[in-house]
């Protein structure tokens, strides 16, 4: 690790939305790669290197922004499950 801490929602730079592009859908900035895509592999448990030499036009950096994107969507997204009121 380097040792640095980045604020994990450091993807707006990297990760945008152009409804010319992809109907819409996130993609990464000067391709056409959907974040779909990126983080379906991730999911299937590729490598980040095996994502970058199937996407060449990628970066080390947009599939660390896949992830802290996915990292922010489950925060805002997953409810917290009520305490229950235990006797």
């Amino acid at each position: 690790m380097s040792g640095q801490v980045k604020p994990h929602n450091d993807f707006g730079e990297r990760i945008i939305r152009d409804r010319q592009i992809s109907g819409g859908e996130p993609i990464f900035k000067g391709t056409r790669v959907l974040l779909r895509t990126v983080l379906a592999s991730l999911a299937a448990g590729d490598a980040a290197e095996d994502i970058l030499e199937d996407f060449p036009n990628l970066k080390a950096e947009d599939v660390r922004a896949a992830i802290a994107f996915a990292v922010a969507s489950a925060e805002a997204d997953l409810p917290v499950p009520a305490i229950p009121n235990v006797r």
